[in-house]
């Protein structure tokens, strides 16, 4: 696409959103409306059928039912769009985990509850996993990409951290370690784990999900 076309699909785009929203992301646009969260469903159900690679601004926006226009409106790169997909996705599922950490009593709920979140991910939204490694993938050749990537694993280790730090001061789990760095274990594990089971989706993980259940609550337990 030219630089003339770019002006003009950007402003059909402005057009067909009704206003210019109040910037709120690294895109300088705001998230908030309906149409860019149909964008953002539509390219993490692209990557998990065709990966980056094959999900184009064209088959985004057709998926989405919009006009192409609006994705560069909103997102600029398709990068920046795979990036927002994880960041929504991650903050869904954080704030989604804190919900139900919540009603944990003792550290064997505390484990039992965030391996429960990974078997549900696993079986219901496998796409978010594949988000994840694409990016991480897509980081390894793009610096700007790469920058974000790891703030974002920052924000989502400070997160979990946060949330062992206060079921130790409730006194629900005694860590062996700083907050930071069991969360840092504890991600580890769980996306070890699911890339091996993404891999070999018929092969029966209930023994290796046991032996990662009592490794996180040797870290978690007296």
């Amino acid at each position: 696409m030219n630089s003339v076309n770019a002006i003009v699909e950007s402003t059909a785009a402005a057009t067909e959103e009704g206003s210019l929203p109040a910037p709120s992301s690294p895109s300088g646009r705001s998230l908030s409306g309906e149409k860019a969260q149909r964008i953002i469903d539509a390219m993490r159900r692209s990557v998990a059928r065709r990966g980056t690679a094959g999900s184009t601004f064209d088959h985004v926006s057709r998926e989405a039912g919009v006009s192409r226009g609006l994705l560069h409106y909103y997102f600029g790169t398709k990068e920046q769009l795979l990036l927002e997909a994880v960041r929504r996705d991650c903050e869904l599922r954080l704030e989604r985990l804190e919900g139900q950490l919540t009603t944990a009593g003792s550290a064997d709920d505390f484990v039992d509850l965030m391996a429960q979140n990974l078997r549900t991910n696993l079986r219901d939204e496998p796409e978010y996993l594949t988000l994840i490694f694409e990016l991480f993938t897509l980081s390894r050749r793009n610096t700007e990409i790469a920058a974000e990537y790891a703030a974002l694993m920052r924000r989502t280790r400070e997160q979990l951290a946060a949330m062992l730090g206060l079921a130790q001061r409730e006194g629900i789990v005694r860590l062996h370690a700083e907050p930071e760095s069991i969360a840092e274990v504890l991600f580890s594990l769980a996306d070890g784990l699911a890339l091996r089971m993404l891999s070999e989706p018929e092969r029966d993980f209930s023994e290796a999900v046991r032996a990662g259940i009592a490794c996180a609550r040797a870290l978690l337990t007296d």
